[in-house]
């Protein structure tokens, strides 16, 4: 019996949050064999393009989001929510939640705590909570209760006031050329007129290469209780 894959599971505000921010170390771990989960709280569709109505965009936003976990070998999850007015509620925690529990991940990633979007800054609160609920044995779901590492919380241009780097994972030469394939299924990271998005997190994760001693990486935050090293000696 072959053993079960191990889980990596990136969650984002909006449909190319987690595929820009985490998607070099999802395509890293996918070549090694890894399940690759990407979950979108809201779609993001009221960034749509002129030519575009937001429904049409909503639909586009969730193909794109398959065919970039599909190139990684894995799944996207969105939810139904609409962008900009994620509720803040227990069900989606939960809804969330039982998703931890069934994916079983080894390690979840998300936003950093204080952003410009207001859904990524509920995102955080959302992932937090609802890592915690999947974690807890006593409270009865469908499923048994899991515990996935972090959240590892990722690097982001939109969530930086009060970001700091804590760990550096580093990207291979392979998952960044597989990345950079993958993320350009998404309309907006190549073509957004705001932001260069695609340009800046290829440069941004070569910046971090050089930082990381290699030659790229992506940086992640830790809640500070989570920042601990255990050691039997030194």
């Amino acid at each position: 019996m072959s053993e079960e894959r191990k889980t990596i599971m990136a969650v984002g505000g909006h449909v190319g949050d987690a595929e820009l921010t985490c998607g070099g170390v999802m395509a890293t771990y996918a070549l090694r064999g890894y399940r690759i989960v990407t979950v979108a709280l809201t779609g993001g569709e009221r960034g749509n393009p002129a030519h575009m109505t937001v429904p049409e965009y909503r639909k586009q936003k969730e193909e794109e989001a398959q065919r970039f976990a599909e190139m990684l070998g894995g799944e996207a999850i969105v939810f139904p929510y609409t962008d900009g007015e994620l509720p803040d509620t227990e069900d989606v925690r939960m809804q969330l939640c039982d998703l931890i529990r069934s994916g079983k991940p080894e390690v979840l990633m998300t936003h950093w705590r204080h952003s410009m979007h207001k859904d990524h800054e509920l995102t955080h609160r959302i992932v937090k909570d609802a890592h915690f609920y999947a974690g807890l044995p006593g409270l009865a779901r469908a499923d048994a209760a899991h515990f996935a590492r972090g959240p590892y919380y990722a690097q982001n241009w939109e969530d930086a006031e009060g970001f700091r780097p804590y760990v550096y994972i580093e990207v291979s030469e392979e998952g960044f050329d597989l990345w950079q394939r993958a993320i350009r299924e998404h309309w907006f990271a190549v073509n957004s007129p705001g932001f260069a998005y695609m340009e800046y997190y290829s440069h941004l994760m070569r910046c971090n290469g050089c930082l990381a001693r290699t030659t790229y990486a992506e940086a992640f935050a830790l809640d500070e209780e989570a920042r601990k090293l255990i050691r039997k000696e030194f």
